[in-house]
């Protein structure tokens, strides 16, 4: 079915007269004497051309690619798109800012030497604080190899948080850090405290001090972390094969069970049962080898060792393959 249009600002009369509309699909520009047939863009005069009969079916046909070419033995030095970056939601405008480059003629300065136009007047300061606070966040992100989805997570917590202005006085690097510890808890893949601390510039102490009020501020929660969700990290990092870091989480799973461990955090009770696991196959690791993966200290391993070392014979799985028996691994 063919669909006459009469424009009213005398734009495209004739290109509405070869558009057509089908009952399931969106309305397509063909010849009317040849329909099936493949048209023809001529970039340089803006037309569509049918290529059976010759019919100009429209005319002001937009160029959608690049202005430019590209050679390979070009130097990429400047770019030459004029369009600027992609549009970011999270910030005032959506990023719409006009950027001015730096001016090298004499009309660009003052009498003083003074840059007449500069960049500052035309991004607001809250802007520049949340773009600086997503830079820290993807740097943070990337040392640890965390995906784009947590990385977009963080930067709509912080944003809830700087706009809500509930956390005054603490400096914006602490509360990136806190939105990236709660991210990875929400999106089910934690890290603990100590390896956020690592790739930030904040104490310990004053990011969980953050967690705590952004946690209040925006009325949400994290899940419990549990044994499981540090284990196969650790082993992997420590190079144990699979049947160790299967044995080292059901041992982890029945000491909670069994509440042979109470009180203690899920991290060293996962260290705890790494070292028991070990030690009993031929893979062998060090208190110290496994303290420095897990990020606790030798003694909070043996502390907990202590507790689910009387029950080893309970906590192995059934089929696992023992190099060192029970009564051989180490009672520290």
């Amino acid at each position: 079915m063919s669909v006459e249009f009469k424009s009213s600002c005398g734009f495209f009369p004739d290109l509405w007269n070869f558009i057509c509309f089908s009952g399931d699909s969106l309305p397509k520009v063909q010849c009317p004497n040849h329909p099936d047939a493949i048209l023809v863009e001529d970039y340089r005069a803006g037309d569509m051309i049918c290529p059976e009969c010759g019919l100009v079916v429209g005319d002001r046909v937009i160029d959608v690619g690049s202005e430019w070419r590209t050679f390979t033995n070009e130097k990429a030095t400047n770019d030459p798109s004029r369009v600027g970056d992609a549009q970011n939601p999270l910030l005032n405008g959506g990023d719409l800012s006009t950027m001015i480059s730096k001016g090298t003629g004499a009309a660009s300065f003052d009498e003083f030497g003074n840059s007449k136009y500069q960049n500052r007047r035309t991004m607001s300061s809250a802007d520049r604080a949340m773009l600086n606070a997503f830079k820290e966040i993807t740097t943070m992100s990337d040392r640890i190899n965390l995906p784009r989805n947590i990385i977009d997570r963080t930067n709509n917590l912080f944003k809830q948080v700087y706009e809500q202005k509930s956390l005054k006085g603490r400096s914006n690097d602490a509360i990136a850090s806190a939105c990236l510890y709660i991210a990875c808890r929400q999106e089910g893949v934690p890290r603990t405290f100590k390896e956020i601390c690592a790739v930030s510039r904040i104490s310990k102490k004053e990011i969980g001090r953050c967690f705590k009020l952004i946690l209040k501020a925006l009325e949400t929660s994290v899940d419990l972390i549990t044994t499981g969700d540090f284990m196969s990290r650790f082993c992997s990092n420590l190079g144990l094969p699979k049947q160790v870091q299967m044995a080292a989480t059901y041992i982890a799973r029945k000491a909670v069970e069994l509440d042979l461990v109470p009180g203690r955090s899920p991290i060293s009770v996962a260290a705890a049962a790494i070292y028991m696991a070990s030690q009993a196959s031929a893979e062998k690791k060090t208190q110290k080898e496994i303290g420095d993966i897990a990020g606790v200290a030798d003694v909070t391993i043996r502390q907990s060792y202590r507790l689910i070392y009387p029950r080893a014979a309970d906590l192995f799985p059934p089929d696992f393959k023992f190099d060192t028996p029970v009564d051989k691994l180490p009672q520290l």
